[in-house]
């Protein structure tokens, strides 16, 4: 008897520590890309905001996010401090002269063979939803060498814009930029057909310097997210904003002095949203 409960309590320990080390594995890096995004956002200009974003691939996935949103990430990590209050709590805050840069595109997008999974935050909550992979790609004999890397050319119609690629049969990653997979090689450069979105890879790490090196991107970023859709998020980033801007309007004079100035700032965000020129067309 003592026998075999010896034997059951080694046999629990041991499903514990192979649970802890899987749900704690680190995903080996096999490639890191830098791509160069210009983009439209909106339609009463042809001004081209700029952003450099980061893939990574590991065994079976890769991440893609942005690169001042991963810098981000390393100045918060490197400054934070925690104070300890009198009444037992604790206060977190930034060291003295610590600026966190800012960008517009804080979500992290995990691409693999099975599904596409989105990550972003809505006030303090951390939101996803999934994709299937695209799979509708027509593939073409034109063939374009770009920035020294021979490419071949493929179509696509994906959430409301017709897309154009030059992808990499010699760089055997079937990744690329976005929500932009299933490609029998690296996405090179892809481009919509009104000229609006412009993805092109301007950065590589040769293959010798990635021996030993992990996955940077911080599990923070992609873990304990609630499920949800796409339209859904979108939702509840809206609203997380206008709470925001709420608040901060009505810390400026008076509560009601703050609800004129929300007022203007809704009406001005209602005036843009005619004029946005979003990436994803549809939902």
């Amino acid at each position: 008897m003592y026998y075999h409960k010896k034997l059951f309590h080694l046999l629990v320990l041991f499903c514990s520590v192979l649970i802890y080390a899987q749900s704690n594995k680190k995903d080996t890096l096999r490639g890191e890309f830098t791509y160069l995004l210009k983009a439209k956002f909106d339609t009463r200009t042809d001004y081209r905001d700029e952003e450099f974003f980061s893939l990574q691939i590991g065994d079976n996935r890769a991440f893609f996010a942005s690169t001042v949103s991963l810098k981000g990430d390393s100045v918060m990590a490197s400054s934070r401090k925690a104070t300890n209050n009198s009444d037992g709590s604790t206060t977190l805050s930034w060291k003295n002269g610590v600026v966190i840069p800012k960008t517009n595109f804080n979500f992290t997008i995990i691409l693999s063979n099975e599904d596409i999974q989105y990550f972003d935050y809505a006030g303090m909550s951390l939101l996803t939803y999934k994709e299937s992979v695209i799979k509708n790609w027509k593939l073409l004999d034109e063939v374009k060498v770009i920035n020294t890397i021979n490419c071949k050319k493929a179509e696509v119609t994906f959430k409301g814009r017709h897309w154009i690629a030059w992808y990499s049969p010699e760089i055997p990653f079937p990744y690329g930029p976005m929500k932009f997979s299933g490609l029998p090689g690296l996405i090179i450069k892809i481009t919509d057909d009104k000229g609006d979105f412009d993805f092109e890879l301007v950065k590589s790490v040769p293959n010798s310097q990635l021996k030993g090196k992990l996955i940077s991107i911080k599990k923070r970023r992609y873990t304990e997210a609630i499920e949800t859709t796409q339209p859904k998020l979108k939702q509840a980033k809206r609203n997380a904003d206008a709470n925001v801007a709420g608040v901060l309007a009505s810390y400026e004079t008076t509560i009601v002095k703050g609800q004129e100035i929300l007022r203007e700032r809704e009406k001005a965000r209602e005036e843009n949203k005619k004029y946005a020129n979003p990436l994803e067309l549809e939902n």
